[in-house]
């Protein structure tokens, strides 16, 4: 599953080489744009069904996803479970539930695009049992190393584990060498700073 995976991706161009400053800040070699392969509904809804087997025993009636990247694996998830599907968004820079969504006393499963430190996911699970739903599992299509299921105390289900390292901005080699760096999702790109 690993490899079919990981092909998925490069057939995509979803993974890329270089220098990114990731959104949790932290600096790496390579991104993996999950955006790239769920434009194409049949890879969505293939990947959808993935993680929907493999939390399917845990009678989830709600899927949360942070917005923007967890939405459309989000909504695939719970559309193959079937469940119903809501999302946490930024505003002023910290995610809330908006838009007229309550969850209740809703068993909820958590479902991210990428992990890479685990934060966005982490505070949607805080947000989701501050208001009084139940978290029961958590999911995500990448997750590059982050010891999630260390950090939490629901069961964890990636698709795909892969070891990607990441650097805050003072050690980062790639910075020291003054090479560009992407920021995801942003056209924006700038020198390194040292």
């Amino acid at each position: 599953m690993r490899e079919k995976l990981l092909n998925l991706y490069k057939k995509c161009g979803a993974i890329r080489e270089g220098h990114f400053e990731l959104a949790s800040g932290l600096h790496s070699p390579l991104y993996m744009q999950s955006a790239l392969v769920l434009q194409y509904p049949k890879y969505a809804e293939m990947l959808g069904k993935l993680i929907a087997e493999k939390i399917r025993n845990y009678a989830i009636e709600t899927i949360v996803s942070p917005a923007i990247g967890g939405l459309f694996i989000g909504y695939e998830t719970a559309r193959a479970l079937p469940a119903r599907m809501i999302f946490v968004e930024r505003k002023s820079g910290e995610l809330s539930l908006r838009r007229g969504f309550e969850i209740n006393h809703d068993r909820c499963a958590v479902i991210e695009d990428v992990v890479t430190t685990g934060g966005s996911l982490i505070k949607t699970i805080d947000i989701v049992k501050s208001l009084g739903a139940e978290v029961v599992a958590a999911g995500a299509l990448v997750d590059r190393g982050s010891g999630l299921e260390k950090k939490i105390d629901v069961p964890y289900f990636p698709l795909l584990e892969i070891e990607v390292q990441s650097y805050r901005k003072s050690e980062c080699p790639m910075c020291k060498e003054g090479i560009a760096i992407e920021k995801p999702g942003s056209q924006k790109i700038k020198k390194a700073e040292s």
